[in-house]
């Protein structure tokens, strides 16, 4: 299995650049990619290769092997710093999980001899396609991460994002533990109170009809996306279903058709290798739905997410400065700490005028962005669905006519 990773690799890479169509800037002065990727039993090791002119870097170009750990804490160092919290800061990608796929070629291995030899060839190709699909899909987020990050202004000038583009040895990241995971659990619940605190009973209302606007869009919009996420899925897999189910068809007729040498048994053969050619087609329909459509709506339900955790970032500063306000007023009436409180006023007012200015570039940015991948995703799937439908019907015309005897 782990040699046929190796060996896809350039062919992943050919296929990556149509499967994660977000919609990126490019910029030639600051250039990443993952160049090759090995999947082990327990992890991956991205191979990411840069392409600068920029002076913070020593070389021109360069190349590193990265863990999926590392990638995960790039992405935390962002999150956690306040200087980005006026901007979407990219979704951090999935961690590689390819548990699913081994289980099913090991209870494949371990089959019931239920399944003939040529059954059993044609399902162990299905399972190997599909871990090798996963695996491209994963290298695939964890570029696009990278490259979101290089292609912002901001983002790409961060000190972490040098080092782990540039450091050439391991960057001695480890995972997280059970209490650090239970942690981020607990505080994304404190946070959603928070938010609703924030927003509703606290009675601080929002200032600008823009934010108000997106605030409720965004909500609506996250979950739209994630409830098609769910059926586009469940629209794949009845694709691949639909593929699995055509091999003992095609086994059976094929068994059929060597039983004897008559005319009918012919046909038997024809029948077996229709089902064999619709088994591929299938696949392909399922395999393109997978990429244009469903990897879409799963990374736009994560870059969603990070919005809304944008305008969570905006909505925490609006009730600090609210909050500043009522101090000062406080410390005028009293006449005590007043310049300390100004200051502090001050502070948060500043802050949250930046982040607010911010903000509104970046959420405008983001419509651009995600009208742009949709329209060029759909147009694409489209053409796809198209070919495959021809592919299809000129399938099944062929075995009729050859059916008739006019082949």
């Amino acid at each position: 299995m782990d040699d046929r990773v190796r060996d896809s690799r350039r062919i992943a890479k050919r296929q990556q650049s149509r499967t994660m169509s977000v919609d990126l800037q490019t910029d030639s002065s600051l250039q990443v990619e993952i160049s090759d990727a090995v999947s082990e039993r327990d992890k991956v090791k991205f191979t990411v290769h840069t392409k600068t002119n920029l002076a913070h870097f020593k070389q021109p170009e360069f190349s590193v092997v990265r863990q999926h750990e590392e990638f995960i804490w790039l992405h935390d160092a962002y999150v956690e710093n306040e200087d980005y919290a006026g901007i979407i800061i990219p979704p951090a990608p999935p961690k590689p999980n390819f548990d699913a796929s081994r289980e099913k070629l090991q209870k494949l291995g371990e089959g019931d001899g239920s399944m003939t030899r040529e059954e059993f060839a044609k399902m162990k190709q299905e399972l190997e396609s599909e871990y090798l699909a996963i695996f491209k899909k994963t290298v695939a987020m964890h570029e696009v991460f990278l490259q979101r990050l290089a292609a912002h202004p901001q983002l790409r000038g961060d000190h972490n994002f040098y080092v782990f583009l540039e450091y050439d040895q391991e960057l001695s990241v480890r995972g997280k533990n059970r209490k650090e995971i239970l942690g981020g659990f607990l505080k994304n619940i404190v946070k959603t109170a928070d938010e609703a605190l924030i927003t509703g009973i606290s009675g601080i209302k929002e200032v600008d009809e823009f934010f108000e606007h997106e605030r409720t869009f965004l909500i609506e919009y996250h979950n739209r996306v994630k409830d098609a996420t769910l059926k586009s899925d469940k629209k794949t897999r009845s694709h691949k279903n639909v593929a699995e189910d055509y091999i003992p068809i095609s086994s059976a007729l094929s068994g059929l058709g060597t039983l004897d040498t008559n005319p009918l048994s012919k046909n038997f053969l024809k029948l077996a290798e229709l089902f064999e050619k619709l088994r591929k087609l299938e696949g392909r329909v399922a395999s393109d739905e997978d990429l244009k459509l469903s990897d879409l709506l799963r990374y736009y339900m994560r870059d969603s997410q990070a919005a809304k955790d944008l305008l969570y970032r905006r909505a925490r500063s609006l009730s600090d400065y609210e909050n500043a306000n009522k101090a000062l007023d406080r410390a005028r009436m009293k006449n005590r700490d007043v310049k300390h409180t100004e200051a502090n006023q001050q502070r948060c007012c500043q802050k949250f005028e930046k982040l607010s200015e911010s903000a509104k570039q970046e959420l405008s940015d983001f419509k651009i962005r995600r009208v742009s991948a949709f329209r060029k995703n759909m147009i694409e799937m489209t053409e796809l669905e198209l070919k495959h439908a021809k592919a299809n019907l000129l399938l099944l015309r062929n075995c009729l006519s050859s059916l008739r005897g006019e082949q």
